[in-house]
């Protein structure tokens, strides 16, 4: 098939090129120019704020598939419906973010915790806590489209490539020699859903190329999901770090470690039964080995002073981490 990818330069996106081309379909990219990585790919090059100036040069691509990687504001959803008279259908990739169970987390939403594992049927969030990124809000305007749409609801995305960079902090301290990580206690026991990039590259092919996914909502999550010290630990084990996970409550710990602006009474477990039962996914990726490839991304890419997440990821003062080691200490003797 012919199949246009919005975006599609950066972290889920080569992966999902390279399994596209490779499975004998031709591919289109649209993107700024920002990120060239070495495609097997056609590219038209562009702002997405000019959508419309480009639309001709992509329209005689004459994609059979449209695939939106970048939609975050409702407006973005006239870009694949742009194509509704001649494509067959679309795929947009969303977030699990979109579920109240989300707001629950960071308190916009009241009430008690939701039950999980949470399935494509779970209450959606009332509360758009960022205008300038608001799923919700895309999907809403993908259902008034005439074009059949799948929409993929993402969890946590790990991987080379990786612009939040999910394991740094936790590998930065195996990596300085620290004996022990700390963590609030709320968040050590806190289960929240994960995917390798290359899986959920694997999963939105599957959409591309699957008639019989247009319409429908997928989640995209490992097929488990681990609490926080038990994540911490499997960092550990794939580099051979001996020291401990330490959880404690939060007045025990520095202030950047505290996580009691969260509600982590709400798990964050995510059910991907639909698109592994109705569209045969599968992790193509061993565990051990997402993680192996991931740590050496990581080392390989330290987030730099400019990161737009550097607030999180260089909160390292050993010697307060130390003094809250020594507090439980006394607090436990």
């Amino acid at each position: 098939m012919r199949i246009l990818v919005l975006g599609g330069t950066r972290f889920v996106g080569p992966s999902l090129v390279r399994e596209l081309a490779d499975a004998g379909h031709e591919v289109l990219l649209f993107h700024r120019g920002e990120h060239e990585p070495d495609l097997p790919a056609q590219h038209v090059y562009g702002d997405f704020a000019e959508f419309d100036r480009h639309f001709g040069a992509l329209r005689e691509f004459e994609p059979e598939v449209v695939i939106d990687m970048l939609a975050v504001r409702a407006s973005d959803a006239g870009r694949v419906g742009a194509f509704a008279r001649s494509a067959r259908h679309a795929v947009v990739l969303s977030s699990a973010d979109v579920y109240r169970a989300f707001g629950r987390i960071w308190r916009s939403e009241p009430g008690p915790p939701d039950p999980v594992p949470l399935t494509e049927d779970a209450p959606l969030r009332e509360q758009v806590l960022d205008a300038e990124y608001d799923k919700i809000g895309v999907e809403a305007a993908l259902r008034e489209l005439e074009l059949p749409v799948t929409v993929l609801r993402l969890t946590g995305v790990h991987g080379p490539g990786d612009f939040q960079h999910r394991l740094w902090s936790y590998l930065k301290r195996m990596d300085d020699g620290r004996s022990a990580i700390l963590l609030d206690e709320t968040m050590a026991a806190w289960r929240w859903a994960r995917v390798y990039v290359e899986d959920a590259a694997h999963a939105t092919a599957l959409a591309a190329t699957d008639e019989t996914a247009a319409d429908a909502t997928f989640n995209v999550a490992a097929a488990t999901a681990s609490s926080e010290a038990e994540w911490v630990a499997e960092i550990g084990r794939s580099v051979g770090w001996h020291g401990r996970v330490v959880s404690a409550p939060s007045v025990l710990l520095p202030d950047y470690l505290r996580e009691d602006r969260f509600d982590l009474r709400q798990d964050y477990v995510v059910d991907s039964t639909r698109i592994r039962q109705e569209l045969g996914y599968r992790e193509i990726v061993d565990a051990g080995e997402a993680m192996r490839r991931t740590i050496v991304w990581e080392r390989a890419n330290p987030p730099g002073p400019t990161h737009p997440h550097a607030d999180f990821v260089d909160r390292f003062d050993y010697e307060a981490e130390d003094e809250s080691l020594a507090r439980i200490g006394r607090a436990t003797a």
